[in-house]
């Protein structure tokens, strides 16, 4: 089936601890963003195994999860403790959360699985305060464009599928892509203001440990992930 993470999780889990991608640009330019977030209520949409959960927790976030792989969580109980606020649910559907629960929300590298973003948006939106804020990582869309077959319009909303084998087990995953503006457009329509947008350089000691990534990369940045900050009125 489609985006089966069951199958893959403990080898993506053990991939994510110290790939370039997670442990050296995506994940330290979510805590970059997420700046002081002592005694603030996060949500972590889509928390996989739990490495960012844990990561803002250690900096005093009061921490809740959800994820639609119970692999995943099943994981995430490993590492952070079976009493942790954790539930199997899909952002494609009704969030079990009451209005107004959060302080923030990070959604890092999920949105990117939808093909609408209106319905998971105006929930995100639901359960942030006024003034909270929204965090999200997705595919880059120029990056996508990049990869695409020829012929392949960068201003349309299309899906893709991917191949994994991860820990000896393979999974079909289908990413969906769409154009800046597009993106921009969803997060507008749904109340939110758009506070920051970063193209981030990696985490410092990224080029030590992965050196052939940066042999023709003399700026140590390369395109992979877009950032968002938003926040609600």
């Amino acid at each position: 089936m489609p985006n089966d993470y069951d199958s893959i999780a403990e080898g993506y889990s053990a991939e994510n601890e110290t790939s370039l991608l997670n442990a050296y640009y995506e994940r330290p330019a979510m805590l970059d963003l997420a700046g002081d977030v002592a005694g603030r209520r996060i949500l972590d949409a889509g928390c996989g195994s739990g490495p960012l959960f844990a990561a803002l927790r250690d900096r005093g976030a009061i921490m809740t999860g959800f994820d639609a792989s119970a692999k995943m969580l099943e994981l995430a109980r490993q590492r952070l403790g079976d009493d942790v606020p954790l539930h199997l649910a899909d952002l494609s559907s009704p969030l079990p959360f009451p209005d107004a629960a959060f302080d923030d929300v990070v959604a890092s590298l999920v949105l990117h699985y939808l093909e609408d973003w209106t319905a998971p948006l105006a929930e995100l939106r639901r359960v942030l305060v006024p003034g909270g804020r929204l965090l999200v990582s997705v595919n880059h869309p120029f990056a996508d464009f990049l990869q695409a077959e020829p012929g392949t319009s960068y201003f349309a909303t299309r899906s893709s599928s991917d191949e994994w084998t991860l820990g000896g087990h393979t999974a079909v995953l289908t990413f969906w892509s769409r154009p800046l503006h597009a993106m921009a457009d969803a997060f507008t329509g749904a109340g939110f203001r758009i506070t920051a947008i970063s193209e981030p350089a990696p985490a410092p000691g990224a080029r030590e440990v992965f050196p052939e990534a940066f042999v023709d990369r003399p700026s140590g940045k390369f395109l992979s992930f877009l950032f968002f900050v938003l926040q609600t009125d």
